[in-house]
């Protein structure tokens, strides 16, 4: 998972569009993590629950932690590590186990230290509660380590074990060392502390939620009287949480605040970091709309702050990298160039996404990539040959490529992906940057890995090579990806299957599989992308065409005024995309009119609903699970994000939600919603209820007490779901050629 360490190279992510994800082990059984070692020769994993290194070309193994290493003193068995970081010299490594859900991720547990030289294994925290800690980490010196507990931040001595309160006002409300709930989904902030390149202090944000109104679910389950379960969520239109950063020491426990400009509770600090080799600190603020970005160095001494540079954006100033809004890591969120003392920034302003160097000495920005295409994601910097590493995919949205150019911005976007792999790729480059772990799919490639030398892109060996491999690992090619023109001129993607033994002459109902929100797009070139797992069975076989589609707002990398056009209207904009889309869709011969179903989850649930409501003609049977059915009832940072401020625009809101065309309702609905949902709100079903119930609108409904956002709580529950969604879309949509 995405947490704690910047050495994390393979990240599961949380996304707003719940994904039923297999996944699968690699291809030459390399787990999930992986550590590059310093020297860039040889790599750390998990192996069986001991510590294994690799080094590269052979892979040669050396158990480095054995069981009996992880085994407590006084202990039979070892520790059940979930996850590791070293210290930056490598001679120790921080353990972690006993991890516990907060909020999406297990960011929660216990921690161990192993000294790899004098042989010890010493649990951490000892005298706080048990799996109460988060996101320990080793000081650059490697002598101390820091955590957070019950919203408070600690230091421990490794040597004497001595632990050291650095804040004690923590609580419910006020937050030291991580974040709350807003801030965690919608800027995927968790770890929230940063050691400062002496070891002598720490730079940490301080959330003030106090002024959050609580929102109260209720769990009728757990006893036999009802409880309320408190959650402080700012809605939509209400002031967000305050946000502060200070400098606390590690000799006196004393913290300086920095003195940033502007309303604590009406801008947000989204990055910050030390600057490397100095005391400073650099820090990004959004404007609460967020569509204004200012960079200031903070100077941690006097605790103030100088203005470095600032974008506007007449939409969103984009943090995240193109395809999902949670892959990007945060604990390593700014790239400094120590040679022009400048970092890597990305930024939307000449239409498309590109990199940019930006001087901490205030000399003129570089434009560094160039040219109609969109950065996905940056991989590496190879500083010392003046070259930026970065997927790209110029001719084809649904894919990714790994590119590179020259640093000084006077070099041409080069291609290293093998050309005759055609889909996705995904590299993790070493310490050194001279052996990467590359990684391809595409949707009838089955996902694999293979380490690579990065100068010729060619495999360390024959046997892992997926180029003189991946003909044995394609199957059947079932999906067929293609595009499709609106009436309105607007071209999406989409991919689809077709029933087996497909018949031409013959008319198949069709599901349409919908996202449609900023947060994530669908149609991707992976493999099993089409693969709808809620249905108990096969559809192709069955008979069904299962399709899906990318409308404009999605964030595909088709340029800014692509991802942007939705902005102050979702509900709008994506659900009159989709439903053009569809009317084309429904002009082939072989598609049933009459046998149209659509479903979604989340933001998806919430398109579901706009389309069973505002195109009821087209739509006959919807499944829409988790939706926002009013948009006034989610979060402020999301929510404004895309849509502004109510105060401001409140008529984009109520054109937006579901709930105003419920009135509307022709077809065939099933409606599912957890009442334990702490993202979007089971407020939502009765709300949604209400008004169907209203105008006589008559549908299915499935609560599932206690369950959460993802639905996947308590025994039975995945099983009992599929077959609610598979039998309800059989019923009302049956499969089947006619």
């Amino acid at each position: 998972m995405k947490i704690l360490n910047k050495f994390l190279i393979t990240k599961i992510n949380t996304i707003k569009i719940i994904v039923f994800i297999c996944f699968s082990l690699l291809s030459f059984n390399i787990e999930a993590q992986i550590n590059w070692a310093n020297d860039g020769e040889s790599y750390y994993s998990l192996d069986k629950n001991q510590l294994v290194s690799y080094t590269l070309p052979n892979k040669d193994a050396k158990t480095v932690l054995s069981k009996q290493q992880l085994t407590p003193a006084g202990k039979s068995e070892p520790i059940d590590v979930a996850y590791f970081s070293f210290s930056l010299d490598q001679k120790k490594v921080l353990l972690f186990t006993n991890t516990q859900k907060v909020w999406r991720l297990n960011t929660k547990g216990d921690y161990w230290v192993f000294d790899f030289e004098s042989n010890i294994l010493t649990k951490i925290g000892k005298t706080l509660p048990t799996s109460s800690l988060m996101f320990a980490k080793f000081s650059p010196d490697g002598n101390t380590i820091a955590y957070v507990s019950g919203n408070n931040l600690y230091s421990e001595d490794c040597k004497s074990g001595k632990i050291q309160p650095l804040t004690a006002d923590g609580s419910v409300s006020i937050i030291n060392g991580t974040f709350d709930w807003a801030y965690e989904e919608e800027f995927a902030c968790r770890d929230g502390f940063r050691w400062s390149p002496d070891s002598k202090s720490i730079a940490f944000w301080q959330i003030d939620a106090s002024e959050i109104k609580k929102f109260y679910m209720i769990n009728n389950t757990d006893s036999i009287y009802s409880k309320l379960v408190p959650l402080e969520y700012p809605k939509v239109g209400e002031k967000p949480s305050a946000c502060r950063v200070g400098v606390v020491k590690l000799s006196d426990a004393k913290t300086t605040w920095i003195n940033i400009r502007g309303d604590a509770s009406q801008n947000y600090l989204v990055r910050m970091e030390y600057i490397p080799s100095t005391n400073n600190l650099l820090i990004q603020q959004l404007n609460r709309k967020q569509n204004k970005s200012k960079l200031y160095i903070a100077d941690v001494l006097k605790g103030s702050v100088k203005l470095i540079q600032e974008e506007s954006d007449e939409a969103w100033v984009d943090l995240f990298q193109i395809g999902n809004k949670y892959d990007i890591d945060y604990t390593n969120n700014f790239s400094f160039l120590k040679e022009t003392n400048s970092i890597l920034w990305v930024s939307e302003k000449d239409g498309w996404r590109h990199l940019y160097q930006i001087s901490l000495e205030g000399k003129p920005e570089v434009m560094i990539t160039k040219g109609e295409y969109d950065i996905i994601d940056l991989k590496y910097i190879n500083s010392k040959e003046g070259y930026v590493y970065y997927l790209a995919s110029p001719d084809n949205a649904t894919q990714k490529y790994l590119y590179k150019t020259k640093l000084n911005g006077t070099g041409k976007n080069e291609l290293l992906s093998p050309e005759s792999l055609k889909g996705s790729h995904n590299y993790s480059f070493s310490s050194n940057g001279k052996y990467a772990l590359h990684t391809f799919s595409n949707h009838f490639t089955q996902r694999t890995n293979e380490f690579i030398t990065v100068s010729d892109q060619k495999a360390l060996n024959e046997e892992e090579s997926i180029v003189g491999s991946v003909k044995k690992m394609e199957e059947k090619e079932t999906t067929e990806f293609f595009k499709i023109k609106t009436a309105d001129n607007v071209e999406m993607d989409g991919w689809m299957v077709k029933p087996m033994n497909f018949d031409p002459n013959k008319k198949y109902p069709v599901v349409f599989y919908v996202y449609s929100e900023p947060a994530g797009a669908t149609v991707n070139d992976t493999y099993r992308v089409a693969q709808n797992r809620l249905y108990k069975g096969d559809m192709a076989k069955d008979g069904y065409i299962y399709i899906s589609m990318d409308n404009r707002g999605t964030p595909a990398p088709k340029g800014r005024a692509w991802r942007k056009s939705i902005y102050r209207k979702i509900g709008q904009v994506n659900i009159k995309d989709q439903a053009m889309a569809a009317k084309e869709i429904l002009k082939w011969d072989f598609v049933d009119a009459e046998r149209v179903a659509v479903w979604g989850w989340s933001g998806g649930g919430s398109a579901t609903l706009n389309l069973m409501f505002q195109y009821p003609d087209i739509y006959k049977t919807g499944i829409a699970i988790a939706a926002v059915a009013n948009q006034l009832t989610y979060d402020n940072i999301y929510q404004e994000r895309y849509m502004g401020l109510p105060q401001e625009n409140m008529q984009d809101f109520i054109e937006g939600s579901p709930i105003t065309y419920a009135k509307n309702l022709k077809g065939n609905l099933l409606y599912i919603h957890g009442t334990g949902d702490d993202n979007v709100h089971y407020q939502n079903a009765e709300l949604l209820l209400n008004e169907l119930i209203r105008y006589n609108k008559q549908f299915q409904f499935m609560p599932y007490p206690n369950r959460t956002h993802s639905i996947r709580e308590g025994e039975g529950t995945t099983e009992h779901l599929s077959t609610l969604y598979t039998n309800y879309l059989k019923l009302y949509c049956p499969p089947g050629g006619r």
